[in-house]
């Protein structure tokens, strides 16, 4: 996809507003039963998801967030839609910049040990115990779904786990993360072996779609002007091409950018079939700040957040205004 790096958001993505409107008719009265079907979709991006944290911080601060019918994500993404599901906006935000952003988690020096660079043991099994505790059985219980998207890794395709226990909702959220040498090995749950879910479904607003959601709200770590810089044709980066060399194909997916044109055509087209008469809208942060998915800047990390913050109010008051 070519495009103008100049464009806005609001030129970009055909987003409508009435997502919104219907999330603050539910908090207002205080009810579901309107006939909706409301899903909220977040998706990867490794220390990106700073970004949709932010944005999760600001849903929980004004009221939204218990308001959905069904939460996906991807990756960073399913860890940000827990906190949703959980009502923890402001750890969804916090996580990035006052635990993930350090050595312990992100650490390329890693890689030459024959370890991989990013630290999934670290999160489930010290920070999401210690730090920002997560209440497994909560989670398993919520009556919002989350909908783990992982990716198959035999055939690289996308599905939805289904994880029924705690060690499985533990492992679903360790699939959905790991890609062999940059955050470990496949994950096996059900039979089969799993990695992480942006590589088939980067942003899973076509599944939220086809499983009946008739409003969709999708967080974005990107900003509009690095979505439409996407570089199909250009060579893969190191890490990709050693990942390639195991699972010929995966390296390439595996590079964020190579995968959002499906989805950047869904959003950017009112009328696109896909979408046939739903409601969606995508909020996206104003502008990059140099956050990319192995990023461990603090202060970069914290802006990222803020960032996010900021985007989803904005949207929020734009779509409240009475004018």
């Amino acid at each position: 996809m070519t495009a103008d790096l100049d464009v806005t958001t609001d030129e970009l993505l055909a987003g409508d507003d009435e997502v919104l409107r219907a999330l603050v008719h539910r908090r207002d009265r205080g009810r579901r039963d309107d006939g909706h079907r409301i899903a909220l979709v977040v998706g990867g991006g490794g220390m990106r998801g700073a970004y949709s944290g932010g944005m999760a911080h600001a849903l929980d601060d004004a009221g939204l967030a218990p308001w959905f019918d069904v939460v996906y994500g991807s990756s960073a993404g399913a860890f940000v839609g827990s906190a949703v599901v959980l009502g923890h906006g402001a750890d969804a935000a916090a996580i990035f910049y006052e635990d993930m952003a350090r050595r312990a988690f992100v650490d390329p020096r890693r890689l030459g040990a024959g370890k991989p660079i990013v630290s999934l043991d670290y999160l489930i099994d010290d920070v999401m115990v210690r730090s920002k505790p997560m209440p497994w059985a909560r989670l398993r219980d919520s009556r919002i779904p989350l909908r783990v998207v992982a990716t198959a890794a035999d055939d690289l395709s996308g599905h939805v786990l289904a994880p029924r226990t705690i060690d499985e909702w533990r492992r679903a959220l360790r699939a959905t993360a790991t890609i062999p040498f940059v955050a470990g090995s496949p994950v096996a749950l059900h039979g089969r072996l799993w990695i992480d879910g942006s590589v088939a479904e980067p942003l899973p607003v076509p599944r939220a779609l086809r499983e009946g959601a008739t409003h969709v709200l999708a967080l974005l770590n990107r900003s509009v002007p690095e979505l439409v810089r996407a570089e199909p044709d250009a060579p893969p980066a190191r890490w990709a091409s050693a990942i390639d060399r195991v699972v010929p194909g995966l390296g390439a997916m595996a590079q964020e950018s190579r995968r959002h044109g499906e989805v950047v055509a869904l959003l950017s087209n009112a009328g696109h079939p896909q979408r046939a008469g739903a409601h969606v809208l995508a909020v996206a942060p104003p502008h990059g700040l140099g956050v990319r998915g192995l990023t461990i800047d603090v202060p970069r990390v914290r802006e990222a957040a803020d960032s996010g913050y900021t985007a989803l109010m904005a949207a929020l008051s734009r779509a409240t205004d009475p004018r």
